[in-house]
């Protein structure tokens, strides 16, 4: 079910008029509520996924229980834990990806053999949010391991917060510690609390329907391409609407799921934070995903030592972390690279400090931040590109100083290039530091935002792009 659709609509219509009862209720009614509300939302797309979130989710409880009540065994609980949720992801999300590079590599040896094609049907339907509920699932059980959380005994309090609508499909990935006591007693909803959820919602739909679904067009003409061969002003062109692209499309489905928790009395923690005004690349990624890659850094970065035991060490683990989190976003060798590119951004920066220097410079600050921006651009054409070949042709040229075509092939769709100046406008505002909320009192500013959000409003229904799926959904 799209938060975009009109059947959403009915279903948060029909939902939070049930709710604003229910939460009054025991909290095995609210929970239960909860369940079942969430299982519809998510059995809409395919009923049949629900026995996957089911079965991996009741290991994880069990898995949990086992750890607090057998101490001794725990390790084997976590592991349990573990290869349910890892086996789930690589079943459904890589067998193909492992099956056609088997085949590669036989032939390399000049043999011959066919595994995709005796493949079930079945695992080459990418159930849709996995990678999002077993990694937070799997946190689950590590923090109880680690004796950081206490594991419920009531398996409807699990479901409510594995399951949880809002943020299931596509995030941001919500911590057991975090949100387990808030499902015990919800925070009441109070006026303050009802107005902050629907600017979330109206600038998190806003994000999606009018800026990434307006530009999308553009950039989905560009890579269906049969000739991806263009000018280095038309790439660039191209690459920077695909960045705003991803980040409106991902943050907004953030934000509109950060306002239907506040109106149900939860909090979730931001995800995005403008990370297109960083000025380094760990910057960026402290701004990006911040769920994913704090969940990286936490579950994997830091257990492999960080940066503890040695330079060379610490430099190691970042790439593991890395190549991983480019793994997890799709079977591909393109996320792989994409993944690398950034360790190798990593490394340099770390090694070079180069940021550091160019702020020193006059305008370092811009310095640092073009520089950055080329960088993530450069990295974002491995995540788009549909093949190697396409990649490689599109940074050759971006390198390549070829101004041959100038900006005409851009205004071919000049409707997005107008939505994407909307969008660079938005953020250039934060790169500045302009805030506007200084400038005013606060009543008046109060006024202006219910004439902002009320604008926003009237931007989704008029100029919302043509209706596209959040990017996201495929990882």
């Amino acid at each position: 079910m799209l938060f975009n659709s009109l059947i959403f609509l009915l279903f948060a219509l029909v939902f939070f008029t049930l709710w604003h009862f229910i939460k009054k209720g025991t909290n095995n009614l609210r929970w239960l509520f909860l369940v079942l509300a969430s299982f519809f939302f998510y059995g809409w797309w395919d009923w049949r996924f629900l026995f996957l979130i089911i079965g991996s989710g009741l290991i994880d409880f069990i898995a949990g229980l086992g750890i607090a009540r057998f101490p001794k065994q725990k390790t084997a609980w976590l592991i349990a834990s573990l290869l349910a949720n890892l086996g789930s992801l690589t079943v459904f999300k890589y067998s193909s990806f492992f099956a056609n590079n088997l085949e590669i590599l036989f032939s390399w040896f000049g043999l011959s053999i066919d595994l995709s094609s005796r493949l079930p049907e079945f695992v080459l339907i990418l159930p849709v949010g996995i990678s999002f509920y077993t990694f937070q699932s799997m946190s689950y059980t590590i923090d109880i391991y680690r004796n950081q959380l206490t594991p419920t005994k009531n398996i409807l309090h699990f479901f409510a917060y594995l399951s949880m609508f809002p943020q299931l499909v596509a995030g941001p990935i919500v911590r057991a510690k975090d949100f387990l006591a808030q499902l015990k007693k919800p925070r009441k909803v109070g006026e303050l609390e009802r107005w902050n959820g629907a600017k979330l919602i109206v600038i998190g739909f806003f994000k999606k329907v009018v800026l990434a679904d307006n530009i999308a067009p553009m950039v989905n003409a560009a890579f269906i391409d049969s000739d991806p061969s263009h000018s280095t002003i038309y790439w660039w062109g191209i690459m920077t609407a695909f960045a705003f692209q991803i980040y409106f499309d991902f943050s907004g489905y953030s934000d509109i799921a950060r306002g239907l928790a506040k109106w149900m009395g939860f909090h979730f923690k931001v995800n995005f934070n403008h990370p297109y005004i960083a000025t380094s690349i760990r910057d960026f990624w402290t701004r990006w995903h911040i769920s994913l890659s704090t969940w990286f850094r936490d579950y994997v970065y830091i257990p492999l030592g960080g940066s503890k035991k040695g330079k060379l060490r610490g430099h190691l683990n970042m790439w593991i972390t890395m190549l991983v989190s480019g793994f997890w976003h799709g079977a591909s060798f393109n996320f792989v690279i994409w993944g690398g590119l950034h360790a190798l951004y990593l490394s340099l920066e770390r090694i070079f400090k180069l940021p550091r220097l160019l702020k020193k410079l006059f305008l370092g600050k811009y310095l640092a931040w073009a520089f950055l921006m080329a960088q993530v651009l450069i990295a974002w054409v491995f995540f788009r590109a549909t093949s190697f070949s396409q990649a490689f042709q599109i940074v050759g040229d971006m390198l390549s100083f070829n101004f041959s075509e100038s900006f005409a092939p851009l205004f071919t769709y000049a409707n997005a290039v107008i939505f994407l100046a909307i969008a660079v406008v938005i953020e250039g505002f934060f790169l500045l530091g302009i805030q506007p909320k200084r400038w005013f009192s606060k009543d008046v500013y109060f006024y202006l935002e219910v004439v902002y959000v009320a604008l926003l409003i009237v931007a989704c229904v008029f100029l919302r792009g043509e209706g596209q799926q959040f990017i996201y959904f495929q990882f």
